[in-house]
C-alpha cells in the first residue's frame, strides 16, 4: 500500500458510505488538519457547494480546493508541507451565490495579529520555542510607557520602555529600538521573550524602546523627520535619562515588514550611530529594470529607496541579522540583498524559516536574532 494509500481520510473513503457518527468519530480521533509524515490534509464539515483553504503560502495554489467525501458532508484537500513548516490560513465556503470565510472550525489553534486572527498548521519538526511561554522563574523587567515630544514629528509619540529585572543605574546598558513596538509587545510576546532570554544568559539585559507608528505607510518607507525622530531625539533622550552605553556597538535599531525598511533607512541617513540592524521579512522590495515592481502605490518610496541604496551600497552598520519565511513572497528580495549588504563589509547572519509573512514568525526568531546581536555569557559558553 502506498504512503497516499494509507493516508487517514483515504482508508476512510474506503468504508463509503459514511454515516454522521463515523465522522464524529474520525474528527474526533485525527483532528484537523490531518499531518501525516509531510502531508497535510484539511478537513471542512458542512452541507455547502465550495469550500477552498485560503492562505498566502508561495508555491501552494490559493485557494486549495477541497472536495466533497462521497455524499457525505465532509470535505478534504491534501497537500505537501514539508517538516518545520508552520502555515496560517483560513476556511471559504460558498453556499448558491453566499461565500464566507473564517477560521478553520475544526482546528482550535489560532495565531493574532493586527489584521484578525488565523488559523495554524504546524508541520512535523515545527515546535514553538520554549522561551515564547511565560517562565515562572525568570525575573519580569518592567514596561514603563511614556510620552515623547517630538519638534520632527511634530506630537508628542508614545512609547514603551523596557527596563531589564534588577535594573541598576550603576551598570549601563545596551539600547534596541523596536518599530512597530506595540505590535511585538502583542503579537509577538516580546516583553515574555526579553525577560526569558536575559534570565537564561542567552541575551545581556538590555534596555528596549518600543515605538508604535501614527501613519505606517508614510512614516515608514524612507521618512525623514520619523528617522530623525528616532537618531536625534529619542535615542539622545533615553542616552541622557537612563544609564546607556553611549556608543554606536551597543545601539540596534530592529524592525519587521515595513518596520524593517524604517530601521534600515534610518541607519542609511544616519551612518554610523547605530551599530546592528535586526530586519525580519524586510519589505526589501527592488525593480532591475522598468518599474513595475507588483506592490501596489504603498511602495513606491521603498522602491525608490532600495533601488538607490543598490545603485550605492554602503557600510552603515557593523552587523545586521535578518530572517525571512521562505513561503512569502519578499523571500526573493531578501536574499538578493544579503551579499548587497555583505558587499559593503557589513557582517549579515540570515536564517529563513519554513513559514510566512506573520507575527509568530518573526516571534521564533527573536532568540536567534537577539543572542546573536547582544550575546549573553550563555552565548560564550555554547561557542
Amino acid at each position: 500500500m502506498s504512503a497516499m494509500e494509507r493516508l487517514a481520510v483515504n482508508l476512510l473513503r474506503e468504508r463509503m458510505p459514511l454515516d454522521g457518527p463515523t465522522i464524529d468519530r474520525f474528527v474526533e480521533r485525527y483532528g484537523c488538519p490531518i499531518i501525516e509524515g509531510e502531508r497535510a490534509t484539511f478537513l471542512y464539515r458542512g452541507d455547502v457547494d465550495e469550500v477552498w483553504v485560503r492562505h498566502r503560502v508561495v508555491g501552494l495554489p490559493d485557494p486549495l480546493p477541497l472536495k466533497r467525501i462521497g455524499e457525505s458532508d465532509l470535505w478534504s484537500v491534501t497537500t505537501v508541507l514539508p517538516e518545520g513548516s508552520r502555515v496560517e490560513y483560513q476556511i471559504e465556503i460558498r453556499k448558491g451565490e453566499h461565500y464566507e470565510r473564517f477560521n478553520d472550525p475544526l482546528n482550535p489553534r489560532l495565531a493574532h495579529s493586527p489584521m484578525g486572527s488565523s488559523s495554524v498548521c504546524a508541520a512535523i519538526g515545527y515546535r514553538v520555542p520554549e522561551w515564547v511561554a511565560f517562565d515562572p522563574e525568570a525575573r519580569p523587567g518592567t514596561l514603563v510607557e511614556e510620552q515623547v515630544r517630538s519638534k520632527a514629528l511634530r506630537r508628542d509619540q508614545p512609547v514603551q520602555i523596557y527596563l531589564p529585572a534588577r535594573f541598576n543605574r550603576a551598570q549601563r546598558y545596551p539600547l534596541l529600538v523596536v518599530h512597530d513596538g506595540t505590535d511585538y509587545l502583542e503579537f509577538a510576546a516580546m516583553k515574555t521573550v526579553l525577560d526569558n532570554l536575559i534570565h537564561r544568559l542567552d541575551i545581556d539585559p538590555l534596555v528596549a524602546v518600543f515605538v508604535p507608528p501614527r501613519d505606517r505607510l508614510r512614516e515608514y518607507p524612507n521618512h525623514a523627520p520619523h528617522a530623525r525622530f528616532v537618531a536625534r531625539e529619542l535615542v539622545p533622550l533615553l542616552t541622557e535619562r537612563l544609564p546607556l552605553i553611549d556608543a554606536p556597538e551597543a545601539r540596534c535599531l530592529m524592525g519587521s515588514s515595513f518596520g524593517g525598511i524604517a530601521s534600515l533607512s534610518t541607519a542609511v541617513r544616519y551612518p554610523g550611530f547605530f551599530g546592528s540592524l535586526m530586519l525580519q521579512s524586510a519589505s526589501l522590495v527592488f525593480t532591475d529594470i522598468g518599474f513595475d515592481h507588483g506592490g501596489g502605490p504603498a511602495f513606491d518610496p521603498v522602491v525608490k529607496f532600495v533601488n538607490r541604496f543598490r545603485e550605492k551600497p554602503s557600510a552603515v552598520v557593523d552587523r545586521i541579522f535578518m530572517s525571512c519565511g521562505v513561503y512569502e513572497p519578499l523571500i526573493t528580495p531578501n536574499r538578493s540583498m544579503v551579499p548587497v549588504f555583505r558587499h559593503t563589509g557589513m557582517t549579515v547572519r540570515y536564517t529563513e524559516s519554513r513559514d510566512g509573512h506573520n507575527w509568530e514568525n518573526w516571534r521564533d526568531r527573536l532568540g536567534d536574532g537577539l543572542s546573536w546581536l547582544f550575546p549573553g555569557p550563555q552565548k560564550f559558553v555554547y561557542e
